[in-house]
């Protein structure tokens, strides 16, 4: 297993932790009427529509 040699200076250490971002995630219209917003790979949370078929009983 590798291990350093030398301690890695902090400034060194936020150097390479300054790429580390979170990105926004991805959303794709429901293809309900409404168009609402949702994440890709769910169910959408107003209509209960996945892949265009009822999967959840929404009220």
């Amino acid at each position: 297993m590798a291990v350093p040699k030398r301690r890695m200076s902090r400034s060194n250490t936020r150097h390479r932790r300054a790429n580390w971002k979170a990105s926004a995630p991805q959303l794709t219209p429901c293809p309900c009427p409404r168009k609402e917003a949702v994440m890709p790979h769910r169910a959408c949370t107003h209509c209960g529509l996945y892949k265009g078929r009822q999967i959840v009983d929404v009220p």
